[in-house]
């Protein structure tokens, strides 16, 4: 505790050697003054002493202490990176997304680009989150799948699959808005769907409409095949969902037939399914293709599906168990998968 003077400077600096105080207090020659340091300079400046006298004083640079007795002296300048984007910039992106509230991401940044400002996606998507708007939308699954996850536990190799289907309109992912909350029934954040639009049903199976005569098909010409390539000789589960399809009774002979063990699997569980994760890679990767006719989007999708790698499909198969404790822990509600 320092004791002051009747001239307000505290003793130890009064007696101390010019050059000696607050060594140990400031980080580096050119920082702003603390708050007693400021103190003692006013002081020592009433007293007629030269910005030089005080500097020696209280053990600061000469600039710091003409700094604070010019009023320039407001801190050190924020850390982090400068900003990329304007607020005129962030206008324009504002009005392009009011303008059309159904675009994607690469058309907002498309119309963002062309009307002079160069940035990523991630700028754009933060930008617009920024604003308010959110284009997510999710959908909780049924509740009764968490007994599937005790019975993957016991998985050792299997070989899981799904349907997906691709759509001509609206990028493959149906209508998406971006819209701030409590925006929901307005008339500008709706769209009329179309009914039956144009589509592909893409049939995929990964490992580490079809009716169930096609779906038998697909398995004895393209699943078995896979299999024996994968495993040889030695048994393996096959995971499938509920779908008709699947479920049919003709089905479950077929994998009788062939001694295939399938895996007990309930409706709407797509967090245990590390496939619905596949399609979602394939569908992003076709979210700026602009696929006019059923061939042109047959093409995109082999394409699309082509460019995924081993390493990829690794990654998803290693999240099992992280997905089933994820379940089991949540006990069947929604999880981050």
């Amino acid at each position: 505790m320092n004791i002051l003077d009747d001239k307000g400077i505290p003793e130890a600096f009064k007696n101390s050697q010019p050059g000696s105080l607050l060594e140990t207090a400031i980080v580096g020659k050119t920082a702003d003054l603390t708050a007693v340091q400021k103190a003692i300079t006013d002081t020592l400046k009433q007293e007629g002493k030269t910005q030089k006298e005080i500097s020696e004083r209280i053990g600061c640079s000469q600039s710091a202490v003409s700094r604070h007795l010019s009023g320039k002296s407001v801190g050190r300048k924020k850390c982090g990176r400068k900003r990329c984007t304007t607020r005129r910039g962030d206008r324009t992106l504002r009005k392009i997304v009011e303008k059309d509230r159904f675009q994607t991401l690469g058309d907002l940044r498309k119309q963002w680009t062309e009307s002079g400002v160069e940035t990523s996606r991630a700028t754009v998507y933060r930008r617009v989150q920024e604003m308010g708007y959110n284009e997510t939308a999710a959908e909780a699954p049924d509740l009764g799948y968490r007994e599937a996850a005790l019975d993957c536990c016991s998985v050792v190799q299997s070989t899981f699959s799904d349907e997906s289907k691709f759509c001509m309109s609206f990028g493959n992912q149906g209508a998406r808005v971006w819209r701030k909350t409590g925006e929901r029934e307005m008339p500008k954040c709706l769209k009329s769907s179309v009914k039956y639009p144009q589509s592909v049903m893409v049939w995929g199976a990964m490992s580490a409409a079809v009716n169930a005569a096609s779906y038998q098909e697909i398995l004895e010409h393209f699943m078995l095949p896979s299999a024996e390539k994968l495993y040889g000789d030695e048994d393996f589960i096959f995971q499938h969902d509920l779908a008709p399809a699947h479920s049919a009774k003709t089905t479950g002979k077929w994998f009788t037939d062939h001694g295939i063990t399938v895996l007990n699997w309930p409706a709407n569980s797509p967090d245990l399914n590390p496939i619905e994760n596949l399609w979602d890679i394939v569908k992003r990767k076709l979210r700026d293709a602009r696929p006019n006719t059923l061939d042109e989007l047959k093409a995109a999708i082999e394409a699309s599906w082509a460019s995924i790698t081993p390493q990829q499909c690794h990654r998803l198969i290693a999240s099992m168990p992280r997905r089933i404790e994820a379940v089991i822990s949540a006990k069947g509600f929604l999880t981050k998968y």
